[in-house]
């Protein structure tokens, strides 16, 4: 059997670990089928995304283990992940996951709070009397 192969994703707050071993498609999200740690179908599709564009689903067993964030979040770097360890296994990837932008880290994240402010831009109400 051929070695496993891992990666790293990230997107906001989330981090996941994904490993990729020849299969016939199960994805596990915790010990826990993805379908029912994703509850919601456009998550299911984000982890799914990088096997319709190479055209290989059911071809590999991937285990994620994934923390902090939310679940979009994590369901977004763990497509960005799963996108990583793809081109590790056969470089003829890189182009169509390219060109479907899986491959870029998402860098927006939560802007800091200021002091003097309710929140990270928003002021408290003025009063002029």
């Amino acid at each position: 059997m051929e070695k496993q192969k891992n990666g790293i994703g990230r997107r906001k707050a989330a981090v996941t670990r994904v490993f990729l071993s020849k299969g016939e498609g199960s994805i596990t999200v915790n010990d826990k089928d993805y379908k029912v740690y994703f509850p919601l179908v456009y998550l299911q599709n984000q982890v799914e995304r990088p096997f319709k564009t190479v055209d290989a689903v059911g071809k590999f067993d991937v285990k994620i283990n994934a923390m902090g964030g939310g679940v979009k979040g994590q369901a977004e770097a763990a497509m960005l992940g799963i996108a990583r360890i793809l081109i590790e296994i056969n470089p003829e990837f890189r182009p169509a996951l390219k060109a479907a932008g899986l491959l870029k880290r998402d860098p927006r994240s939560v802007e800091r709070k200021k002091f003097g402010h309710k929140k990270a831009r928003r002021s408290y109400q003025f009063s002029k009397r």
